[in-house]
């Protein structure tokens, strides 16, 4: 009579499937090897692009990054749930629109900015509307207020361009710290990357995020509230594009209907890039964070080689289609992998 072979108790059928530790999920999941790509592209550039590895070029690349970096972060809990908003950019150049005729008319600088985070929150809240309360598909509803909000910006400026803000402000916000190239608001920005990443990671808010994208109706099973967590996070994409549109409007002391035009598809280039599912249910900050340094750094080098703007519409394009379907191939060949060390892994049978 034959024995099984015995069954090695010391790791975990996971790990006998995966053929990784805890340790090595980490330095080979979908976040680390963003970064190493950020890293490997960061070396690469400094060593062919003259005048890349200057505080002067950190100083403008992290400047061009912030309005992407702030909106990415409530993009990618909405995402994260399954749906999508496509009205962002509209909403800064609607909150840049509103500064530009208020600050024309004499309030207060103070009371301008305020007035734009409203108009920002109330955006957001009239999508979440729409999509959580009416249950409307939210990719129709922001194609939809897409152009709405940009309409509304146009009609409250005009062609006109409002562009005498308070040089303290502009001086701020395009300030660095000390030699190092940083910008001042990068202290900002990464206040309000925390602030998601804990409520994504850390609470049980964000837990249910991932569970609404599995499933909704499993999610309402276990007592999560589906249409108030797509609400809130439709204000929340809402008040942080408002604040990327201050932003984009006082860095460049220029308020236009136009202004953050196309800025969306960057913002969902670099989620989807960062390992976020467009079909919802998995994703991170950490991996979203590179992401949007990765598309913001292969840009800027491009930039830096008097590369024109189309190409740069071209590259954005391309790196959005594969950031869709690689990871459908990268899953597939995962799938195959884990199958077959399974079966490797459980015991043979007599």
């Amino acid at each position: 009579m034959t024995t099984a072979p015995a069954f090695d108790t010391t790791k975990t059928l996971t790990e006998e499937a995966t053929g990784r530790t805890g340790l090595a999920r980490i330095l080979l999941g979908r976040d680390a090897i963003m970064i190493y790509l950020v890293l490997a592209f960061i070396l690469y550039a400094s060593l062919t692009i003259p005048r890349f590895a200057t505080p002067v070029t950190v100083g403008f690349l992290l400047l061009d990054v912030v309005p992407v970096l702030l909106i990415a972060m409530p993009m990618t809990l909405v995402i994260i749930t399954g749906e999508i908003d496509l009205s962002v950019a509209s909403i800064a150049g609607l909150t840049s629109a509103l500064m530009g005729v208020l600050w024309a008319d004499g309030l207060d600088i103070a009371l301008v900015l305020i007035i734009g985070l409203l108009a920002g929150m109330l955006a957001g809240a009239f999508n979440g509307f729409l999509v959580a309360v009416v249950g409307l598909p939210s990719l129709a509803v922001t194609i939809g207020t897409l152009a709405l909000f940009r309409g509304l910006a146009l009609v409250v400026i005009g062609d006109n361009a409002v562009a005498n803000f308070p040089p303290g402000l502009t001086t701020f916000f395009t300030s660095k710290l000390g030699a190092t190239g940083i910008p001042t608001v990068m202290i900002g920005v990464v206040v309000v990357a925390l602030f998601f990443g804990v409520l994504l990671h850390f609470t049980p808010f964000g837990r249910g995020l991932y569970a609404l994208g599995f499933s909704k109706e499993a999610a309402r099973f276990v007592g999560i509230k589906v249409a108030r967590s797509k609400f809130w996070l439709y204000v929340g994409t809402g008040t942080i594009s408002a604040l990327a549109g201050i932003f984009w409007t006082l860095r460049y002391s220029s308020a236009r209907s136009d202004n953050a035009s196309g800025l969306e598809l960057t913002v969902i280039a670099a989620v989807l890039l960062g390992g976020v599912s467009i079909f919802g249910g998995k994703g991170s900050i950490p991996g979203v964070l590179a992401g949007v340094m990765l598309i913001g750094t292969i840009n800027f080098s491009l930039r830096l080689t008097r590369v024109s703007d189309v190409i740069l519409i071209i590259v954005t394009g391309t790196l959005l289609i594969v950031s869709v379907v690689g990871p459908s191939i990268f899953g597939a060949i995962q799938q195959w992998r884990h199958d077959r060390r399974v079966r490797k892994a459980l015991p043979t049978l007599p």
